[in-house]
């Protein structure tokens, strides 16, 4: 928006009044004699300055309301009431610093080709080939090889274009720290000590501590997201043997919440979705694609995407793999130990759309990014563990999980008495249609949408859900601090992941 001329109507209305000024000094001597008249000019200049000045301040007006400061009118409603965000500017060693060299955030390979588009990755080209044409959305531009780590960048350019974003920190609910803990930690987990890993943690707590902002609720109104797992963030022992940084249990860090992949039972951590592939910019274009995979052909019951875990004590996936291989083609397995299947997008994708059911054991933690991904295809989850969405994704997901999902018991798995192939044979297609349907719906909320959307296009994707859920809680914990309440509860090891509830 053009900036609006505010010194050239300072001189104009000057030059007015000097005129007026000068006019009076010769009025007297051409109309002394006539006071009518007099008054008549004197109030033909009172009124043009009287104008000029309205127009100054209708400009002035409009100019603040320009500047991103959100001016209101008295008589408007200030839709951003109760919903302000503040973001702390905090120095770049806390984000950018840390992502500049991408090459070591994670040891086992580069991250760079993903920071492109602001953290969604590569632009998936949706006309390549016949495959990637039917099972993508044609010529949208909204597809991206987008790495689950980089959730914190795509969470922060998100809330650069948030519209209740303010830079006056009186009117916020809420307050968020841009701090990109999970890289932080990840290109520090092996071969460093734990001075390394907790260094640039404790010094973002002492900045914190020292603002203006964290004295409003000790720090409680404070919040910040990462893209990696809660327990890479509670080292219990400063043992550099010990995984993971204490970040989560400094005094500061552990008044604020915790938004990440996947949480710990800590009541001030809450599991927000993976990033999926998709990432579009009108809800016109999220309804077309809830259509299609509503109505699309799918050829295999059950499927698995995934490697088997055989160091892993009491993991299932052999059982499963080896169900899968044996179901006479009932059953799709995507190997991701073998080739590069697992990392294109368009194959796991392909894989989850045209099954009716797909699988999502545990893998090296509770959490996977496949059910995400799954449901994005209108696929209906199987889990194996309450503690892998049911005690997860609780902003995100039913209540009752049987509207959305299938749950079989780890230990039917692990003793063999569970026939996959003819326990989701045996669901009735009314069952199945009712069960997709409630997934597709999911789709909305399980995304995270290009920057920038606003009017009749909003959607209420993972990250506005998440917004919402963190201020209506920083209101929940404001109540009872003004009321004397005691916070342990939400600030402490109570979750029972395992329960199923």
């Amino acid at each position: 928006m053009r900036p609006v001329p505010r010194l050239s109507v300072v001189i104009s209305v000057t030059f007015v009044f000097c005129l007026f000024l000068l006019f009076q000094l010769h009025v007297s001597n051409l109309f002394g004699k006539n006071p009518q008249i007099t008054h008549q000019v004197n109030n033909l200049f009172i009124s043009f300055a009287s104008s000029s000045h309205h127009q100054t301040q209708n400009l002035t007006r409009f100019t603040n309301e320009s500047d991103g400061n959100r001016a209101k009118h008295p008589e408007e409603e200030d839709t951003c009431a109760g919903r302000y965000i503040y973001m702390h500017n905090i120095p770049s060693t806390f984000n950018d610093d840390i992502i500049r060299d991408c090459r070591a955030l994670i040891k086992w390979f580069t991250m760079c080709p993903f920071m492109v588009n602001s953290g969604l990755g590569p632009q998936i080209s949706e006309t390549d080939n016949k495959t990637t044409s039917y099972v993508l959305t044609s010529k949208t531009g909204s597809w991206y090889a987008t790495n689950q780590f980089l959730l914190a960048v795509i969470f922060r350019e998100r809330m650069k274009h948030y519209e209740c974003l303010t830079n006056d920190s009186s009117l916020a609910s809420a307050f968020y720290v841009p701090y990109y803990a999970g890289f932080d930690v990840s290109r520090h987990l092996w071969g460093y000590n734990t001075t390394v890993r907790d260094e640039l943690g404790i010094k973002l707590a002492k900045w914190l501590r020292e603002r203006p902002e964290w004295r409003k609720m000790n720090g409680r109104d404070h919040f910040f997201v990462t893209g990696r797992i809660g327990w890479d963030f509670r080292r219990g022992l400063d043992d550099d043997s010990e995984w993971g940084s204490k970040l989560m249990m400094l005094p500061e860090f552990s008044k604020m919440t915790m938004l990440s992949i996947e949480t710990t039972a800590w009541t001030n951590e809450f599991a927000v979705p993976y990033p999926t592939y998709f990432h579009p910019k009108s809800l016109s274009e999220v309804r077309r694609w809830q259509r299609k995979v509503k109505t699309v052909t799918r050829k295999y019951l059950f499927s698995f995407v995934g490697a088997p875990r055989p160091q892993m004590d009491g993991s299932i996936r052999g059982e499963i793999i080896k169900q899968c291989l044996a179901s006479h083609g009932r059953c799709k397995f995507l190997d991701c130990n073998k080739g590069q299947d697992c990392d294109n997008p368009v194959k796991v994708m392909e894989v989850f759309q045209r099954s009716v059911f797909c699988l999502q054991p545990r893998g090296d933690s509770y959490t996977r990014r496949s059910i995400f991904d799954s449901i994005l295809a209108g696929c209906i989850p199987v889990f194996f563990h309450p503690g892998s969405g049911y005690n997860q994704y609780m902003w995100y997901f039913p209540k009752d999980y049987t509207k959305y999902s299938v749950y079989i018991p780890e230990s039917g798995m692990k003793n063999g008495i569970v026939s996959l192939r003819n326990l989701l044979g045996k669901i009735d297609w009314v069952s199945i249609m009712r069960m997709r349907k409630e997934v597709v719906e999911l789709i909305p909320k399980i995304i995270y949408t290009k920057p920038g959307l606003v009017g009749p296009e909003k959607i209420e994707d993972a990250f506005e859900i998440a917004v919402d859920r963190v201020i209506e809680r920083v209101a929940m914990v404001k109540r009872m601090m003004e009321t004397g309440k005691d916070l342990q509860s939400e600030y402490s090891q109570t979750r029972d992941l395992k329960k199923l509830e």
